[in-house]
């Protein structure tokens, strides 16, 4: 299910990206973007946890035409299955990540990202993150664009990887 998902999201990117080929919105300059994220665990993560939901700060500073430096500060709350008894699994983070945006054409993306997150309950210490993806932007002003983007990120601790498929829906300012 959460394949046919994750390429129904891939093709939706594709669709709407040829749509608006035609306007150009890689950055000229530096910009800052907000948005909100979803997260849909996969592989074991997804034994007991149904979904997360969050926000995110994106900034971009342009280095080429095509390619800019990111940084990516969020909070993403996961809820879940009964784990013990009555219980539900409810765990928080605050996942901070640097990496490079690269425009394919002029809409469409390549994204990989690198950081860790620090976890806002005790005790549970930080991990390793990677996230690849692809997104799109659509200029609404001259200022500002509709960024949409799908990932596979995943966290890496000493006591095993956490998966999921993230989905962002943001504003660059």
């Amino acid at each position: 299910m959460k394949k046919i998902f994750f390429s129904t999201v891939l093709a939706m990117l594709f669709l709407f990206a040829s749509a608006y080929a035609q306007s150009s919105t890689q950055v000229a300059e530096p910009r800052l973007g907000i948005g909100f994220d979803v997260g849909l665990p996969i592989g074991d993560f997804g034994d007991f946890a149904n979904y997360g939901v969050g926000g995110s700060i994106l900034y971009q500073h342009p280095v080429s035409t095509s390619l800019n430096i990111t940084g990516n500060v969020g909070y993403i709350k996961f809820n879940g299955k009964q784990t013990i008894g009555t219980l539900k699994y409810m765990q928080s983070f605050i996942p901070i990540k640097v990496g490079a945006r690269y425009f394919l054409t002029q809409n469409i993306y390549g994204t990989a990202e690198v950081g860790s997150y620090i976890a806002t309950t005790g005790g549970s210490g930080a991990s390793f993150i990677y996230t690849p993806g692809l997104g799109f932007e659509i200029p609404v002003s001259s200022n500002g664009s509709l960024d949409i983007g799908a990932r596979y990120e995943s966290w890496t601790k000493n006591t095993g990887t956490t998966s999921f498929i993230g989905i962002r829906a943001g504003y660059n300012f």
